[in-house]
């Protein structure tokens, strides 16, 4: 008796859930594009693992926290991890309406994703949108990290035109003092004519070479 009411129970599951049937979802797995060499093996555990995920996201919509394992049916699994699955309601032998089950899949779908390691582009419910994960708020306001910018600006600047006015005046304190040095090396060099040193005119002072004065001049006070 107890067989005749499983294969029941079977072939009334096998009825509600087939391809495109109402309230049908499509799940498909890229165990080795996402882990590589660490991919595992897609078995019944899995699939246990699978049923346990949807039943537990149930759970959490209203008026399904009776939600069991066994109301999660799959068919259709591929070797290349493909498959259907529905909740069914025992008490009236159909299956959840599909937008609450989407509902309860985009709750949870990050803890979906993470029992088995996988992410929305690696583990697909072809007709449940993907989550995007909520805005993750920086560490530091905004408003400091403009003013930090923005302070920085302003000191690189200040300093800039301090080296600038810094600069100009060494160059105008330099120039007079190389005019000076210059005209004192004029005043003091001696030019030496046929083997005799001259004094130079002294332009300033009036002061007159006394080798180029006619003896008349010499003796003729000024």
């Amino acid at each position: 008796m107890l067989w005749l009411l499983f294969f029941l129970v079977t072939a009334i599951h096998a009825e509600l859930c087939q391809p495109d049937a109402e309230n049908a979802f499509k799940v498909r797995l890229s165990i080795r594009t996402a882990l590589g060499d660490k991919a595992y093996v897609w078995d019944t555990n899995e699939e246990y693992l699978f049923k346990a995920m949807v039943a537990f996201s149930m759970r959490k919509v209203p008026n399904r926290e009776k939600t069991e394992i066994s109301h999660v049916v799959l068919c259709n699994v591929t070797q290349r991890v493909s498959f259907w699955f529905v909740v069914t309601d025992p008490s009236k032998n159909h299956t959840l309406p599909a937008d609450e089950v989407q509902s309860a899949i985009r709750m949870n779908r990050n803890r979906i994703n993470n029992a088995f390691f996988l992410n929305d582009q690696t583990l697909e419910f072809l007709k449940i949108p993907s989550t995007l994960a909520p805005p993750t708020d920086p560490s530091v306001p905004i408003w400091i990290i403009v003013f930090g910018v923005v302070f920085c600006i302003v000191i690189v600047a200040i300093t800039l035109l301090v080296l600038s006015g810094i600069r100009q005046r060494r160059r105008k304190n330099k120039g007079p003092s190389e005019m000076d040095d210059t005209e004192d090396k004029c005043e003091n060099t001696v030019t030496i004519e046929n083997g005799i040193p001259c004094d130079p005119l002294d332009m300033k002072g009036g002061h007159i070479n006394d080798t180029f004065m006619t003896e008349e001049e010499r003796l003729t006070p000024l």
